[in-house]
């Protein structure tokens, strides 16, 4: 992951500017986390881009990719022109739309992603689900978990790639602060993020990257994220 923008445990990062663009902000985040040049606009308004309204304060620049962002993942067509399943935007983003933002450009290039349903009965699933999450991420790719009431998910936050200690460090947009998060939290539902407590969908790296060969996609790779196989970011 780059270290032109970072996120750890304790820092403030940007509020989402709606109460419906918590995974827009989240997607933003994960973007600059990944792009230097792109998380220089939002924060100092160097450079230009096209595809986003000008904004003359780092909030505006936030807010205006955040609605970029959400006609991306809730429109018929997903990043890249890809065939997308429309989603009202009022409910949200939705997992699959964030899934294909995460693999166009928010996430290092070649990363594919999976959606994966956490709210399975039983504390030692959801501790496997921690597990699980926390190598994935682990390699320094981004993850969005979905949080909840016990009836319905109802906020996004980001995964963060933390320190190799076993916690995960979360990104809440809707306060901005980065916190840990350990698994005896998870796997009790007591979660204390935005004031939700139930982890829904975890939209996270499924361990493979597709092999790049002159800049095409030529398959998929099934060995460990750790080997670095496969292509550069």
């Amino acid at each position: 992951m780059s270290t032109g923008f970072r996120l750890r445990n304790g820092d403030q990062g940007p509020v989402q500017q709606s109460p419906v663009t918590c995974g827009s902000a989240c997607l933003t985040v994960a973007r600059m986390l990944v792009n230097p040049d792109f998380a220089r606009w939002i924060v100092s308004g160097e450079g230009s881009r096209g595809d986003a309204p000008e904004g003359a304060t780092e909030s505006e620049r936030f807010a205006a990719y955040e609605r970029v962002v959400m006609k991306r993942t809730n429109g018929l067509y997903a990043g890249g022109h890809r065939l997308n399943l429309p989603w009202p935007r009022r409910l949200g983003t939705p997992p699959w739309g964030a899934k294909k933002e995460l693999e166009f450009g928010a996430a290092r290039r070649a990363t594919t992603y999976e959606v994966e349903v956490l709210r399975a009965p039983g504390a030692s699933r959801r501790r496997a689900a921690f597990r699980r999450l926390l190598e994935v991420v682990g390699d320094g790719e981004p993850a969005l978990l979905y949080v909840g009431n016990a009836v319905l998910p109802r906020h996004v936050v980001l995964v963060l790639p933390g320190d190799g200690d076993g916690l995960l460090d979360v990104y809440d947009p809707g306060t901005g602060l980065v916190s840990l998060l350990d698994e005896a939290s998870f796997a009790g539902r007591r979660l204390r993020l935005s004031g939700w407590d139930v982890p829904w969908i975890a939209v996270q790296p499924d361990g493979l990257r597709r092999i790049q060969a002159f800049g095409f996609a030529t398959g998929m790779s099934s060995a460990p994220r750790t080997s670095r196989v496969s292509a550069s970011a």
